[in-house]
């Protein structure tokens, strides 16, 4: 302690703690490498604040647009895996490798870029070119939609995968085509959601009865 002259352990129980200056946080090499007319979004938040992130368009991105290349470690192993993002390998030297990216400062921001579960939400297709994976718009991205990806039919191939990606939601049961468009729904003139029956509009409005 510099006011008593004191070498102490712990905090100085007469002039109390230090003030502790913390330093700036840097954002790691992937955000950093984002283009300024994509932004990230959190889309869930898991346990552990564990972030699920999502790539989204600032303005009108046109057809043909080509990011790339996708930067992460070659490796013969996957050691991180995610089911929302694509897995990607390259041909090297007659090898075939994985393109890990254990953590953010190890790739660049298309690791960020979930896979595509139809055709409809597909804006992007992964393609590789001489040892490199690139990924190119496959029609205009209006500004707020989130970019997402598929392999291309050749990349597919060599991925053993299929060239189109649907994935079946097994908790949700398909609704008879009846029941798909109700015929005027029940609007909540609070926050515009609209509902099928009137009882859950009303069981709905008690939520806003609640926070007010």
């Amino acid at each position: 302690c510099e006011d008593c002259g004191k070498s102490l352990i712990g905090e100085c129980k007469l002039h109390g703690p230090l003030i502790r200056a913390k330093d700036r946080v840097i954002p790691s090499r992937a955000r950093l490498t984002l283009p300024h007319y994509l932004t990230l979004r959190v889309l869930e938040l898991r346990a552990g604040n564990q972030q699920i992130l999502g790539v989204f368009a600032k303005k009108v991105i046109q057809k043909r647009t080509q990011f790339g290349p996708y930067v992460g470690q070659l490796s013969t192993k996957l050691t991180c895996y995610d089911e929302s993002r694509l897995v990607l390998q390259v041909l090297k030297d007659g090898g075939k490798y994985f393109l890990d990216t254990p953590n953010e400062d190890c790739g660049n921001w298309m690791m960020f870029v979930r896979l595509a579960r139809n055709q409809e939400e597909q804006t992007l297709v992964a393609y590789q070119h001489c040892g490199e994976v690139y990924f190119t718009t496959v029609k205009p991205i209006e500004p707020h939609t989130e970019l997402k990806v598929w392999y291309a039919a050749d990349y597919a191939k060599f991925m053993e995968a299929s060239a189109v990606f649907i994935k079946e939601e097994s908790d949700v049961c398909p609704l008879p085509p009846a029941a798909k468009e109700p015929i005027d729904p029940w609007i909540c003139s609070s926050c515009g959601s609209t509902f099928t029956t009137f009882a859950l509009l009303e069981s709905h409005q008690c939520i806003h009865k609640d926070r007010v």
